[in-house]
């Protein structure tokens, strides 16, 4: 009896020492001196046991890597850049990458759900371009396994560009002006579907948001967070929660999650990843998105139901509710799976939910505006 209660008593006071580790109280001057010296001396961030395991914190983002196969090129993504932009790229001739992806819109288009061909509109969100270097997988579902891989499925879409393949290569060898332009990238004036993807993934990896005041702070300006910022910050690796999703520096784990939005027996049921690999455990999971540039990628969430940030933040205070199924709609083997046990209501504070946002904001930039460019001609 003894030795069960000395056990008793260690595991009481390990529960308590750990509780603390997360819950210790910290002025905004310690907070920013801990998250503005090495990481290694950041306050301990709240994760689950299925994170822990090669777990990358929020930092700055490296330079991009390109594929051996497809390495980069000035030319190539320049020849990239006017494909992106090309509406001939499409059976309409009206409709071209940067429609739904949009440089003065984050590289998104704004919209809950996009317009496509003959004004259809697709069931998902547009997701913006920036960053996708570094995705591991491509669209909600992970469906692409490399921008190459990506640069043909809206090409192709009935529902959004309506072009075949062999057409769209028709198409733009037809335009005298793009001759040159190949051949300054790969060597000859040939075009072929597999010049047309190398080239539009070379520029798509160059599409980057490194530049933001969370970045300017890890670099070692301390004064480029405000002190609601910094409290937001500590929010989002701890009581938040944020961090177990939202990690590494893109923000993004890459990886699958259920996060309760499969809207299940509605009218705008998505079972996500399941669709493309047909594995119930997949039911429901989306692509867990970058935050960077989040405050200016809205509407949020794979369907855009969510019009403000502050919405995105309640529903996960919340602990991500599900909508009630109807039983008559769903089917006995998908009710199984819902919401990734990751999410929990969270109890933050009034003063706790705009100190996050505030964060949110941080990792965010200006608008960019570009001028786009002049397509080659017949």
């Amino acid at each position: 009896m003894k030795r069960l209660l000395i056990i008793l008593a260690f595991l009481s006071a390990f529960v308590v020492s750990t509780a603390f580790l997360y819950q210790k109280e910290y002025t905004i001057d310690q907070l920013r001196e801990l998250y503005s010296g090495a990481q290694k001396g950041w306050p301990v961030p709240e994760l689950d046991e299925e994170v822990k395991t090669g777990f990358r914190d929020i930092g700055q983002l490296d330079k991009p890597a390109y594929p051996a196969y497809n390495p980069f090129s000035e030319e190539k993504q320049k020849l990239g850049k006017l494909l992106f932009f090309d509406p001939r790229m499409s059976v309409s001739k009206q409709i071209a990458c940067a429609s739904c992806h949009d440089p003065e819109l984050a590289w998104g288009d704004g919209k809950r759900v996009s317009y496509g061909h003959s004004r259809q509109t697709g069931k998902r969100n547009a997701m913006p371009i920036l960053n996708t270097a570094y995705y591991e997988h491509l669209f909600w579902d992970g469906r692409a396994g490399s921008l190459e891989e990506q640069a043909v499925f809206p090409v192709q879409d009935q529902v959004e560009m309506n072009t075949a393949l062999k057409a769209m290569v028709r198409n733009i060898s037809r335009i005298k002006g793009y001759a040159p332009l190949f051949k300054e990238a790969f060597g000859s004036d040939r075009v072929t579907q597999e010049r047309i993807q190398y080239a539009i993934a070379t520029f798509e990896r160059s599409v980057l948001s490194r530049n933001s005041r969370f970045d300017a702070f890890m670099r070692g300006n301390k004064k480029a967070l405000k002190d609601q910022e910094i409290l937001g910050l500590h929010l989002f690796r701890t009581k938040a929660r944020c961090i177990n999703c939202h990690n590494t520096p893109l923000f993004s784990d890459n990886k699958f999650h259920n996060d309760g939005q499969t809207l299940l027996g509605s009218k705008m049921q998505d079972l996500g990843r399941y669709n493309h690999t047909k594995k119930l455990s997949d039911v429901g999971q989306f692509r867990t998105p970058s935050l960077r540039e989040v405050t200016i990628t809205g509407p949020w969430m794979h369907h855009g139901n969510f019009p403000t940030l502050r919405d995105v933040v309640e529903y996960y205070n919340l602990g991500n509710p599900s909508p009630i199924q109807r039983a008559a709609v769903v089917p006995d083997s998908l009710k199984k799976y819902g919401r990734s046990a990751i999410l929990r209501k969270l109890n933050l504070t009034e003063e706790e939910k705009q100190a996050l946002e505030a964060f949110l904001k941080s990792i965010s930039t200006q608008v960019n505006k570009i001028i786009p460019p002049d397509l080659p001609g017949n």
